[in-house]
């Protein structure tokens, strides 16, 4: 039997630490789907598009065969229940973490009963990454070079410095 996964987030701007967990997510599961959402505490910071997020994990994602990237507005546990996915894929950096996210877990568990989250701890190198921390040290001159995908992060450099169209 084929199992669906998704990774859903915001992904304002995605990092290596989303890119592993998107990964490894690809070498556990038959298809993955790579979901933007919007998320209502973050509609008035985001720095990119949803189209334009879409685009930058489209770039980094390309040779991973069994992952395809999609944008959605509503309930998770509602997108999954329409793409028949079994799984949703939330990526843990620190205990922190832990609280909300069991929180939705269980939400999503009540709202769509045919669907499971998985939990994946980040890579040690990871746990410290945000797309917040980023966009930060970015806007004041850090070299953010290290914690994006090589394949978009002069795009994300040049819109966090200046507001350059990608």
């Amino acid at each position: 039997m084929s199992k669906t996964a998704i990774c859903p987030g915001s992904f304002d701007p995605v990092t290596i630490g989303h890119l592993d967990i998107i990964r490894r997510s690809a070498k556990l599961f038959d298809k993955v789907i790579v979901v933007v959402m919007s998320n209502y505490r973050k509609q008035n910071t985001s720095c990119f598009t949803v189209e334009e997020r879409m685009e930058l994990l489209r770039r980094c994602t390309k040779e991973l065969e069994n992952v395809e990237i999609d944008c959605d507005f509503g309930l998770l546990a509602e997108y999954a229940r329409k793409k028949n996915a079994d799984v949703i894929v939330k990526g843990l950096r620190a205990v922190s973490d832990f609280e909300d996210e069991f929180q939705q877990a269980l939400t999503n568990k009540k709202l769509n009963e045919n669907v499971e989250t998985v939990f994946m701890a980040a890579e040690a190198d990871n746990m410290f990454l945000s797309s917040s921390m980023i966009k930060q040290v970015c806007r004041l001159g850090g070299d953010v070079t290290p914690f994006l995908p090589e394949e978009v992060s002069a795009d994300i450099i040049n819109r966090l410095r200046g507001d350059v169209d990608i």
